[in-house]
């Protein structure tokens, strides 16, 4: 348990520097917005592209690639049809509430939790790249196409995700991984440290958010949906895992610990970060991320317990 606790402690201490920047408005009113769009417009899409251009992906093929995009997909698509014909959303707000419900946080909490916990960092890097190479472009995809005014032109719809900057970063981190040529150093120098204010800054603009607000606050917070998206992750994204696993692919021992557990993870703060952008459902993602990190402490104790 002390790695569980060493990975939500780092989390728990870069939100509240967020929650103090924004207790004192060091950062000024627009501080949550601006910091948000550093991370999605420049941050993040370096991350990705450093990430993957310097990325073996012969490690994404795996068991615990096929648990992760099944389970994803399998949980996102349960929530939008449970929250269409239960909660009559939109599309932008049910994409947020699909990833809130499926989107693990694979990097600043699944990295440390899967070094410490899982005794190899390996067991995250399947479900950290599908991520980034396959679901996240689909989801700004289609808030990216929802975006767009009435009457918009086929091209317009057909060239609208590939504007988007985490998108295109991908796919040339992507493109450079599949030639296997890695620009000079000096060129990739630049990348990795822009990138690395992706996770941090993700983490205090989602500090900034909480401060002045309570979460789950009748009248402001989408209170079910809410609900729906972290039951969905915190116990049916696991329980699926599980039984894809054990009984689909036939693993056990540590393997099947190490999946289960990846699963168990929170909803991820880059949800936050893709719903400030678009300014739909910012609420549903920074409640469904605070109640899933809170939520998922004592369900990863239950797995450990119960399969460790």
């Amino acid at each position: 348990m002390s790695g569980v606790i060493a990975g939500f402690t780092v989390i728990f201490v870069i939100i509240a520097i967020g929650y103090a920047l924004g207790r004192f408005a060091t950062l000024g009113p627009e501080g949550e917005t601006v910091l948000g769009r550093l991370v999605f417009f420049v941050a993040t899409p370096a991350l990705l592209f450093d990430t993957l251009a310097t990325s073996d992906l012969s490690v994404i093929f795996s068991a615990t690639l096929a648990v992760a995009s099944a389970t994803a997909f399998a949980v996102g698509t349960l929530y939008v049809v449970i929250a269409t014909l239960w909660l009559k959303r939109p599309i932008p707000e049910l994409t947020i509430g699909a990833l809130s419900s499926s989107y693990v946080n694979s990097a600043n909490l699944g990295i440390p939790i899967a070094v410490f916990v899982l005794g190899d960092a390996s067991f995250v890097a399947p479900l950290l790249l599908f991520q980034i190479v396959v679901y996240s472009p689909i989801a700004l995809s289609i808030l990216d196409i929802a975006a767009l005014p009435g009457g918009a032109s086929r091209w317009a719809t057909i060239s609208a995700p590939f504007k988007n900057p985490i998108v295109v970063a991908g796919a040339a981190g992507l493109l450079l991984a599949v030639t296997h040529w890695t620009p000079p150093e000096a060129l990739m120098q630049p990348f990795r440290l822009v990138g690395g204010a992706s996770v941090p800054g993700a983490l205090i603009a989602f500090g900034l958010s909480l401060y002045g607000v309570r979460v789950l606050e009748k009248g402001t917070s989408p209170r079910r949906d809410v609900a729906l998206a972290s039951a969905l992750k915190i116990v049916v994204q696991p329980v699926l895992a599980y039984l894809m696993a054990h009984y689909l692919l036939g693993l056990d021992g540590h393997e099947l610990f190490a999946i289960v557990v990846v699963s168990t993870l929170p909803t991820a703060q880059n949800v936050f970060v893709y719903a400030s952008r678009y300014r739909r459902g910012t609420v549903l993602a920074r409640d469904s991320a605070f109640v899933t990190t809170l939520a998922s402490i004592p369900a990863i104790a239950i797995v450990a317990a119960l399969l460790a």
